[in-house]
């Protein structure tokens, strides 16, 4: 067995990985992916150097947010839509926003597995985002993942969320479209689905409507389209829609995409797209200054010495929260401006 250390993976310069990144080399664009996935200050750094780089050719893609109520059929309508992408010869990549654990069974490092056609198509690309970090950690390296596959060429980027809470709303905040999809004949269809992810979905598409479940499905349409008109008109002046499909048997899918199309059309014309797009790159910023400053306050090494005697103070009830986090902060400001 030959060892690591004795044939280390050969290093590339910024020039070489950007230039891999233009010329849609998949094997430097892939190890740029990984680049970017590190919290090697190393790597971040050339990280960033190579986002600065890339990114005059970032943003000519269709960004699609894509999520859904457990047992929606999510893989399954990703790749019926991603193969109808495909096929007109549209390079498609698939990302997602997963900060649960690599045992999650709604992770694509699992879909990946289930969308078989997709996972061969050469004009895919499939990427999970990386394991075993905060919400805000993942959505900023699958931000960043979305600029480089832009500037490799892929003009269709498909968001998954399969987290749960905050995720729907970090992917909402890096798309143009937000499909949410849900089901029919589970009961109370408005029940278990948050008014505020409905508010945010530019379309509702109710899956599984084939066979005996058509009724329902008519139903659900009908609960949905009236919940909807409760709502205020969105920003953008879109009114958003409730369509019907069947994933598995590749019904109704070319009407989603058709409306997806649509949208963005409408939109690039009206000017919204780039407004928006611009808010979404103030809010990434905002977010990656929070983000990290929470990350430099728990690395801080004094900071890590003093936390498990002020936890255990506050699980005692000896000192409020409230008062232990002011203390943690200040003490934190003083070391950074005496330089520690």
């Amino acid at each position: 067995m030959r060892s690591d250390k004795a044939h280390p993976r050969p290093k590339f310069s910024t020039a070489q990985y950007v230039e891999g990144i233009l010329a849609q080399n998949k094997t430097m664009f892939s190890r740029a992916i990984t680049l970017i996935e590190s919290n090697l200050p190393t790597h971040r750094t050339q990280a960033e150097e190579i986002l600065e780089q890339i990114l005059p050719y970032a943003g000519k893609s269709i960004r699609l947010g894509i999520t859904g109520v457990p047992g929606v059929g999510k893989s399954t309508f990703i790749e019926a839509l991603g193969k109808l992408v495909t096929a007109e010869n549209k390079k498609l990549a698939v990302l997602a926003i997963d900060p649960s654990s690599p045992r999650s069974k709604g992770s694509i490092m699992g879909d990946k597995t289930r969308m078989e056609e997709l996972a061969i198509d050469p004009l895919a690309f499939i990427r999970p985002s990386p394991a075993r970090d905060s919400l805000g950690g993942v959505a900023h390296k699958t931000r960043e993942t979305m600029l480089l596959c832009e500037a490799a060429g892929y003009e269709v980027i498909f968001v998954e969320t399969v987290g749960v809470g905050q995720s729907e709303t970090l992917v909402k905040g890096m798309v143009d479209f937000f499909l949410l999809l849900m089901l029919a004949g589970a009961g109370d269809e408005l029940q278990g689905i948050k008014k505020g992810i409905m508010e945010m979905a530019d379309a509702i598409a109710i899956n599984k409507a084939d066979g005996e479940n058509l009724h329902a499905v008519r139903i659900a349409k009908s609960e949905y389209e009236g919940a909807l008109h409760l709502f205020p008109p969105s920003e953008s002046g879109w009114q958003t829609e409730v369509l019907t499909c069947s994933a598995l048997h590749k019904i109704g899918i070319r009407e989603i995409w058709e409306l997806i199309k649509k949208y963005h059309q409408q939109m690039s014309a009206s000017g919204f797209l780039t407004e928006n797009r611009q808010a979404q790159h103030l809010e990434w910023m905002h977010q990656t200054i929070k983000h990290q400053l929470e990350t430099y306050f728990y690395e801080n090494k004094e900071i890590r010495k003093m936390l498990p005697k002020i936890e255990l103070k506050v699980k005692k009830g000896d000192t409020p929260p409230i008062q232990a986090a002011y203390h943690l902060l200040r003490f934190y400001q003083e070391n950074i401006e005496k330089g520690l």
